[in-house]
């Protein structure tokens, strides 16, 4: 990133937490920033060292060849207990990830090295992740103006906005005692809706910081509403005919900032290279799986997979995998965990009918390829874009963070899936251990009712397939998203052109 001196763009500097499913977002609003006006804009992201390469990655397969996004990078502080060049989520062990997190909002260990980069590269602009609080004044410092950007949606962002309060309040008068055992009878937690119901969210469902009296730091949540509300602005990856309602009350929540709604960002900007989807010879550095999927009918194959971080057990593996073999639908699984191996005898029983995948697979071409007939899900909100965008319905099943109340937008509001495991069939939770073991007969059972003709995988089907063409409306020039994108541009360059007229009076 050139210094004001050495260029006229509009210099971004775009600041993601620690996480695969925060850098992917940022990185692709980088890219979607740049394109939108490469001879103003001027977009960096800046990560710890070893996130570089995963950010770089996202540039190569998104930005188009005239777009260039730049990447800065800083140390990551030494946490105790953590091993060097471990700054991810993703990469973390399960038991060591508060660390990661614990590390993210202190300010003492964080702002030290995020400040040094930002006074060194001198942007116009600092679109930050809501952990670090501190940024808001340290671009004020600077005379630059301050975003937060939301990775997630309205709905889900309202539902937490209002959990915190409440947790906040309780929290300072002593009356906070949230009931962490596995009783049916421990309790909910109401949350509004705009048709003037309550959302109910069990105990057993909420963030497990919003459960544990010691990980909820009041003080912290309280800073980081206070930084978001004093940012000149803020953005969410999700788009007006996704969340209409709860988009407007996202906006009236900060009457005085605006608020833009800039997504699906996973959809490449005009001029990307388009992924090879489906059909025709195998293109160099292709997937198999998407060979695979050439040769399934169409809307036939269950597709599963459970993001980067959401753990599961090999006890819940096997019951999966003798479900997706009890179902008898193709299907095309990803498995995060290289270790596991599927029950004695599973392979040659499922045969070509089945395709098991380790590691990394292309999730975006999968659910663009037509032989996908339903999509198992953890509900993470770059799954639901990504689902959105390709029209595929859902079959949700939610682990951890804002999961399960994600779960609710799609399933009882949206209308785009249904529940895998069936209310009252057992105890979920946000802490895995609590989790009761889904098995293999209810796994079967609810992939073929939902995809049976006629059962709820038709209309859920339809309106993802609605919404499907109102995501790529949104992003297309002219479309409601594309529209916030360019009056974020010009409101970062109508800010700039008044701080440097008010710097050249008050130096006259």
């Amino acid at each position: 990133m050139a210094s004001s001196a050495q260029s006229k763009k509009l210099r971004i500097l775009l600041m993601p937490f620690f996480a695969s499913s925060h850098m992917g977002p940022f990185t692709n609003f980088a890219v979607h920033l740049a394109a939108a006006r490469p001879d103003v804009v001027e977009a960096t992201v800046a990560v710890t060292t070893a996130n570089a390469p995963f950010v770089r990655s996202i540039i190569a397969r998104q930005s188009p060849s005239h777009v260039k996004v730049e990447v800065a990078t800083y140390p990551f502080p030494v946490v105790d207990g953590l091993p060097a060049g471990v700054e991810n989520l993703t990469v973390v062990k399960p038991a060591d990830a508060w660390r990661i997190a614990a590390a993210a909002v202190d300010e003492a260990v964080m702002r030290p090295v995020q400040e040094c980069l930002i006074r060194e590269l001198s942007p116009d602009a600092v679109i930050s992740d809501m952990h670090f609080f501190w940024n808001t004044d340290i671009a004020g410092d600077l005379g630059a103006q301050c975003l937060v950007f939301n990775v997630i949606g309205a709905f889900p962002s309202m539902a937490i906005a209002h959990l915190n309060s409440s947790l906040a309040a309780a929290a300072s008068d002593g009356t906070r005692d949230v009931d962490t055992t596995r009783s049916s009878e421990a309790g909910v937690v109401p949350v509004p809706l705009l048709d003037g119901k309550d959302m109910l969210i069990p105990h057993t469902e909420l963030p497990e910081f919003m459960r544990v009296k010691e990980a909820f730091d009041a003080s912290v949540m309280d800073r980081i509403g206070s930084s978001t509300t004093r940012c000149a602005s803020r953005a969410a990856n999700t788009f007006l005919g996704l969340e209409q309602g709860y988009c407007e009350l996202f906006a009236g929540t900060v009457q005085t900032r605006p608020s833009y709604f800039v997504g699906p960002v996973s959809l490449p900007p005009a001029g990307a290279a388009p992924a090879a989807i489906g059909g025709g010879g195998a293109a160099a550095g292709r997937s198999p799986c998407i060979g695979w999927l050439d040769r399934m009918p169409s809307q036939s194959v269950v597709f599963v997979c459970f993001g980067s971080l959401a753990p599961v057990s090999d006890a819940q593996l096997v019951e999966l995998a003798l479900g997706l073999e009890a179902s008898t639908k193709p299907f095309l699984w990803v498995v995060r965990n290289d270790t596991w191996s599927p029950p004695e005898g599973w392979t040659e029983r499922v045969g070509e009918r089945g395709m098991l995948v380790k590691g990394w697979a292309p999730q975006t071409e999968i659910l663009g390829h037509e032989a996908v007939g339903v999509f198992v899900t953890h509900c993470g909100w770059n799954s639901v874009m990504e689902t959105v965008t390709a029209g595929v319905p859902v079959l949700t099943w939610p682990m951890v963070f804002e999961q399960f109340i994600i779960e609710r937008l799609l399933t009882n509001i949206l209308g785009i899936g249904e529940r895998l495991f069936p209310e009252g069939a057992g105890v979920r939770s946000t802490n895995s251990e609590e989790h009761d073991l889904v098995t293999a007969e209810t796994v079967a059972q609810a992939i073929i009712k939902f995809m049976e003709p006629g059962g709820g995988g038709d209309a859920a089907r339809k309106r993802a397939k609605e919404l499907s063409a109102e995501a790529r409306a949104a992003m297309a020039e002219g479309g409601s998203s594309h529209r916030d994108l360019q009056r974020l541009i010009d409101d970062l360059m109508g800010a700039r052109t008044e701080q440097r007229h008010a710097t050249n009076i008050l130096h006259a």
